[in-house]
């Protein structure tokens, strides 16, 4: 099955995304399966094709299982209202939101199975087809399609679309960046996942130093840059972030009445952040550069917590960290300017260096590092890394519903020593609370942004 919508029809379903469905979290694990890959054609055209299955799987082969929990999201009373506002703040109006809370299901992040199984999903988007079984994790090589938009030739966002049994809840998962020296192998889309990285998470158009060329012209001299020339030259359809939204759209025009969670990998992590935050969906992203700066640039009004978002990344990776920068940074010599440092929503930090004495290097942020030794059954990384499970809670946010204190048993004998119940994963926290100061984080401290009149009148703000 292929479908691309036209631009007014998905308009038009935007308006009906935010329906008053109820969405609520079975009592046991979400069982999905692989339905669709989802591609770009003519540079902004989203488009699908369905998985053949085969009577021979088993479901051990072809299940992934996820345990959800029951969240509270901030949303508008509507995604029109929300993209009104976001047309105010480009005029310099305060954008005005009544923002209500939404019950939604929601992946379990306390779980390192549900972990698992998202990092597995993203890791696979990475495959340049499902033909051989070494191309992908945990799966059989008995999956067939007929892929579109992920020929030798095509260059665009591509990624996966997963379905529970029931079609209640859809996984959409996007593949990152492609760069066979950082993680993804190589492959035709390098270039445009480069030129988007470039422009989402560096301070300005990947201007890194003078011999760099930049993916827009809004650069003006010493460390200044103009603020509405890189917000204009974010507007390209040809944009991931674009294609992204219209992803989305297609999908819930797929599966009107689904509840539709993202993940992604890197870049991937990066790009479902955004579209989640723009219509209030349920993220978990793995070791992606920091999107809040972008999320600004791009006018997105900011919920009053955006806890559905959760990144996890570890200490040894310097892109999510924030650390890979300056001309001689491994970053930088592949010709990436991953520069900003403070995500939106919740970090699930792993403390790599501390814990498991990890050097940062860029190799500690490939997918299936993580998946091998963090998130699988006797990984290396141990729960006892991750503190004692007490009754701690996060108020307001998506994991307001855990209690941690939950099924403890009463020891039969009073004098052997209590068992402490360990956390399987760390602890969620505020990102300003892991990656600030004082819970306040910045991004470009030595940037100065603003209209600048004087700026060179051949700068040209498109993306290149």
């Amino acid at each position: 099955m292929f479908l691309g919508l036209p631009g007014a029809l998905q308009s038009f379903i935007s308006t009906l995304l935010w329906t008053n469905i109820a969405l609520y979290p079975p009592e046991s694990p979400v069982t999905f399966q692989l339905r669709h890959q989802h591609a770009v054609v003519n540079n902004s055209r989203v488009v699908f094709s369905d998985y053949a299955q085969s009577d021979s799987f088993s479901g051990e082969e072809t299940e992934f299982m996820i345990q959800a929990q029951t969240s509270w999201i901030p949303r508008p009373e509507s995604h029109a209202a929300f993209m009104a506002a976001r047309e105010d703040s480009r005029r310099g109006t305060a954008p005005a939101l009544d923002w209500k809370d939404w019950e939604v299901a929601a992946p379990d992040v306390s779980k390192r199975s549900t972990l698992h199984q998202l990092a597995a999903m993203s890791f696979n988007a990475y495959a340049p087809n499902n033909s051989t079984a070494a191309d992908w994790y945990d799966l059989s090589d008995e999956w067939r399609s007929d892929p579109h938009g992920w020929g030798p030739d095509d260059d665009a966002l591509r990624g996966h679309i997963f379905v529970s049994s029931d079609n209640t809840t859809v996984i959409i998962s996007v593949k990152g960046t492609s760069a066979g020296w950082l993680v993804g192998g190589g492959g035709p889309t390098v270039a445009k996942d480069k030129r988007n990285d470039n422009l989402l998470f560096s301070c300005c158009c990947a201007r890194v130093g003078p011999t760099w060329s930049t993916v827009c012209g809004c650069y003006d001299r010493g460390y200044r840059c103009d603020t509405d020339c890189v917000e204009d030259a974010m507007k390209d359809e040809g944009l991931f972030y674009p294609i992204g939204l219209n992803l989305y759209n297609n999908v819930s025009y797929m599966y009107p009445h689904a509840n539709i969670w993202l993940t992604g990998h890197s870049l991937g992590g990066g790009l479902a952040a955004l579209v989640g935050a723009t219509f209030g969906a349920p993220v978990v992203a793995f070791e992606a550069p920091a999107e809040r700066l972008a999320s600004r640039r791009l006018h997105l009004p900011h919920p009053p917590t955006s806890r559905h978002i959760t990144h996890v990344y570890n200490t040894a990776d310097p892109i999510p960290m924030g650390t890979c920068t300056g001309v001689a940074s491994t970053c930088a010599l592949g010709g990436f300017a991953l520069e900003t440092r403070c995500h939106n929503g919740q970090v699930i930090l792993y403390d790599t260096v501390q814990k498991l004495g990890w050097s940062v290097n860029i190799r500690n942020h490939g997918i299936k590092l993580i998946l091998d030794r963090l998130f699988t059954e006797g990984a290396d990384w141990k729960d006892e890394f991750n503190g004692e499970a007490g009754d701690e809670k996060v108020e307001g946010g998506l994991f307001s519903a855990l209690d941690w204190g939950w099924g403890r048993k009463k020891r039969e004998d009073p004098d052997e020593p209590e068992k402490k119940l360990m956390r399987e994963v760390p602890l969620p926290l505020p990102a300003d609370d892991v990656e600030g100061t004082e819970g306040v984080c910045s991004d470009c401290f030595n940037w100065e942004f603003g209209n600048f009149k004087n700026r060179s009148s051949t700068a040209d703000n498109r993306c290149h």
